[in-house]
């Protein structure tokens, strides 16, 4: 009887848990589409394409995952307008939600939605604020790139922001968070949690990364959609890769044998994309290598718009192994 109790038990607990992951994936795909209505109303008003939106969205939102001095969104955007810029910088109401007044002060906010008020944690005025502030500089690219200048103030968030319009752009979709683990998994590879390990070479340091040991010439992938952001040569980690994804995090890929032929800076990359192979280069001039095993260097860094610091990938390369290996046993 007590068996059979138990049995029970355990199908109720794993139909709760379907249950649980089929709503939480549904629930995802609904914010996915009310965002991109919100895009596309943008899009339609001020004959600026979705994807700009979208890419400034994204990089807010991730901004502010990361940011204690930034408030958490309350609705499926991430953009935030600060009270001075959305009231207007002589507005004594910082909370203004009177479209008039707003403008009289030279405020960002307006009304998108018809209600009577502009308010800054409404989805529908914030995208339409940020809208018809682009669509004064104009809408073709090179004028929207000023628009961002001058409301950012920093070069490289500029360029966080266009990198992940012409991902967008391409794939036409907002679902890219897929991963894959940095070595194709039917390698013989082994690696260990040696985040915070001390280095010697070249003065005192940490290690920033999880080092994966394989043979010379294992394929290394793209572990992430991303755009390389940097291709060539370092004294510490020799021929190595970076990739920025749409979460403004960093992939760093070091020690590298050699990188495939048609690998560029400013390409665009998704998971699995061969970008090179394991070596054992580095901690020397130019083309210096054997001085250590051959491995991969992989590193994680975050971009919060002001700096960007590490953090350790070891989690995550665990949680992207696991998910590829359930996903081949599916097929």
């Amino acid at each position: 009887m007590h068996r059979w109790l138990l049995a029970l038990w355990v199908v109720a607990i794993l139909f709760i848990a379907a249950g649980a992951a089929a709503a939480a994936e549904n629930n995802e795909e609904d914010v996915y589409e009310r965002r991109m209505e919100l895009y596309k109303k943008a899009e339609a008003v001020s004959l600026i394409p979705w994807y700009y939106f979208a890419a400034i969205d994204q990089y807010e939102r991730n901004v502010r995952q990361v940011r204690r001095d930034l408030p958490k969104p309350t609705g499926v955007l991430g953009i935030y307008i600060r009270p001075d810029i959305w009231a207007g910088p002589l507005n004594k109401n910082s909370h203004d939600t009177n479209p008039f007044t707003i403008s009289q002060f030279g405020g960002l906010g307006i009304d998108g939605n018809g209600d009577g008020n502009a308010r800054a944690d409404d989805d529908e005025d914030v995208i339409m604020a940020m809208a018809r502030y682009l669509q004064t500089y104009g809408i073709d690219h090179r004028q929207i790139k000023i628009a961002l200048w001058n409301y950012y103030q920093r070069a490289k968030t500029v360029d966080l922001i266009l990198g992940k319009v012409k991902i967008y752009k391409k794939y036409q979709t907002l679902q890219l968070d897929n991963h894959v683990f940095p070595l194709p998994l039917r390698a013989n590879y082994s690696y260990r949690d040696t985040w915070g390990d001390a280095r010697g070479w070249g003065g005192r340091r940490i290690h920033e990364g999880t080092d994966i040991f394989a043979g010379y010439g294992v394929p290394v992938r793209s572990t992430c959609y991303g755009i390389v952001e940097l291709k060539g040569w370092n004294n510490y980690g020799g021929w190595r890769v970076g990739i920025r994804d749409i979460n403004n995090t960093y992939h760093y890929f070091a020690h590298l044998n050699g990188f495939t032929a048609q690998l560029r800076e400013g390409q665009i990359v998704e998971p699995g994309t061969i970008i090179g192979s394991v070596g054992s280069s580095g901690y020397g001039p130019p083309g210096t290598a054997g001085k250590f095993p051959p491995h991969l260097h992989y590193g994680m860094y975050k971009d919060n718009g002001y700096t960007e610091w590490a953090f350790d990938p070891y989690p995550h390369l665990k949680a992207w192994e696991r998910a590829e290996r359930q996903q081949q046993k599916r097929r």
